[in-house]
């Protein structure tokens, strides 16, 4: 791809980007929003991806207390065991990973399914019967995988907590009210301001850069994995330097 094709990408994605967000923020008066679309994306994204969401959670969670006893408990810092929990898992982890996971996931599966869309003219079909693809396939699914992604942030920290206290029995038998408590003596609302900025953040740009890649494919159905593969490439990029700007920011203004 030379220097214009590549320009010429980029103002097709910032325009494909604008008029998206433009037509969420009349979400409501949008009649060729489905519903329907809305939820089974945030079925597709949200809840199949619970148990693989659930089980890393449980490892992280597990492998921060393992590795945090036994480089603090020996120096009476036990409770920075919890100050790593809230900062590693909450501020950053459970955003970052859970943005992989629905990249790899929910990223390629719209990506290709848009894509095999345009092939087939179901594109042309929808806006024959006046109905905008850009509303009732985007903007839907956006919507699913913002929702989604919020969720699973949430419960991805629920589970690193809870995967904590489990392995903490390894080392001390610590009540789970009393570990619980010591988590939230140290967690402070920036953290999880910052936790739910990212995940919402990160939804839009996964949903964004999948469905502009998918809706790119022009008639050959090579394109179609040729378009996923840049949408998942520049999605990881994309959510990795914001995730570094929103916690720079967040400490900046701490």
């Amino acid at each position: 791809m030379n220097r214009d094709s590549q320009k010429k990408s980029v103002m097709d994605f910032f325009w494909f980007t604008i008029q998206t967000i433009s037509e969420l923020l009349h979400v409501r008066a949008n009649r060729h929003v489905s519903n329907l679309v809305i939820v089974r994306q945030i079925l597709f994204t949200g809840f199949e991806a619970l148990p693989l969401i659930g089980f890393i959670a449980l490892a992280i969670g597990g492998l921060v207390i393992m590795q945090g006893y036994e480089l603090l408990s020996n120096f009476g810092q036990g409770i920075w065991v919890h100050i790593i929990l809230v900062r590693v898992v909450v501020g950053e982890l459970s955003g970052i990973i859970t943005a992989l996971v629905v990249i790899a996931r929910s990223g390629t599966a719209i990506s290709t399914e848009l894509g095999n869309m345009v092939v087939s003219r179901e594109m042309n079909l929808l806006r024959s019967f006046g109905i905008s693809p850009l509303v009732y396939l985007v903007v839907s699914r956006i919507i699913g995988v913002v929702i989604a992604m919020a969720v699973l942030t949430l419960y991805f920290n629920i589970i690193a907590v809870v995967g904590g206290w489990l392995f903490s029995q390894f080392f001390n038998n610590l009540e789970f009210r009393a570990f619980v408590n010591d988590f939230f003596s140290q967690l402070r609302l920036s953290y999880i301001l910052m936790g739910f900025l990212k995940s919402v953040v990160f939804g839009l740009i996964i949903a964004i850069t999948a469905s502009y890649h998918g809706m790119s494919v022009q008639r050959a159905s090579t394109e179609v994995p040729q378009r996923t593969i840049r949408a998942v490439v520049s999605s990881i990029f994309t959510v990795i330097i914001t995730d570094i700007i929103i916690t720079w920011l967040f400490w900046m203004l701490q």
